[in-house]
């Protein structure tokens, strides 16, 4: 993928002009999920973050990139949660898969109830709270 300077300063990809800070996570939400799970007093440096920046960003395209292809197939426009799913156990990361597919099952169910109900289990704090399974986050 080449790079080049568009007009502006900023470098942007020249298959589609994207600037390189659209096409990645915010470092700060980067940072704030690779802190939670470190020790309080760890410290993590620049280059770590940007590494991690460009991993997770890439990881995310490519598993949305098999997802479009299949929506495409099948004649779709939208992207949706079981399409994510599938294509995480296509790639081979039926690890994910798995959990994912949990958690988007349990939003669904959430989401489906009335909204008084969502309102009610909101505020008794039960366990209407949805977690990400561990080694998600």
């Amino acid at each position: 993928m080449e790079m080049e300077d568009n007009i502006g300063g900023e470098a942007s990809n020249s298959e589609g002009g994207i600037k390189e800070q659209d096409r990645l996570l915010p470092i700060a939400n980067v940072g704030r999920i690779m802190k939670k799970i470190l020790p309080p007093n760890a410290k993590i440096s620049k280059e770590a973050k940007e590494t991690m920046q460009e991993c997770v960003s890439e990881f995310i395209s490519f598993v949305t990139s098999e997802a479009s292809v299949k929506c495409r197939k099948e004649r779709r426009k939208t992207v949706n949660g079981d399409d994510v799913c599938w294509a995480l156990g296509a790639l081979g990361f039926d690890e994910f898969a798995g959990p994912l597919r949990r958690y988007l099952d349990r939003y669904r169910e959430i989401e489906d109830r009335p909204n008084q109900e969502k309102v009610s289990a909101n505020n008794s704090g039960s366990s209407a709270r949805l977690n990400l399974p561990d080694g998600l986050l």
